[in-house]
């Protein structure tokens, strides 16, 4: 058997973050301070964000737009839940590096993630 390589434009990290406080889930410009600095971690060049809070104290959702992609987050306090999406492009960046900044200020008690490969160009396969 030969060992397989792929080429792939970029990495996505679907993160699903559960048992959060409520509190820091609905806190607009701590949410959007962490997602800067989360892409400032993962090599990533910010060129743009947009945070909304909802009414009646609900959640939050953002994006930071970055070089390479971008950052997302949507959150329901009312379930300590927050849905997160980290999309890096290029060899310089690492999607990993952003969600350890996560993880480490949120402190979720829960953590799922789904890695996508995006633009999957060839698989080479090497005989041995």
């Amino acid at each position: 058997m030969g060992a397989r390589f792929t080429r792939f434009l970029g990495r996505h990290l679907v993160c699903e973050l559960h048992g959060m406080p409520q509190d820091v889930l609905r806190d607009k410009e701590f949410l959007r301070g962490l997602l800067l600095r989360a892409a400032e971690a993962s090599g990533s060049t910010v060129v743009g964000d947009y945070f909304y809070k909802f009414e009646n104290d609900m959640g939050v959702t953002g994006v930071v737009v970055v070089a390479e992609s971008h950052l997302s987050i949507h959150t329901w306090p009312e379930y300590g839940y927050a849905a997160v999406d980290v999309f890096t492009c290029g060899t310089h960046t690492d999607p990993w590096r952003a969600l350890e900044v996560l993880r480490e200020e949120l402190r979720p008690e829960r953590v799922e993630v789904t890695e996508m490969t995006r633009g999957i160009l060839e698989q080479l396969s090497l005989a041995e």
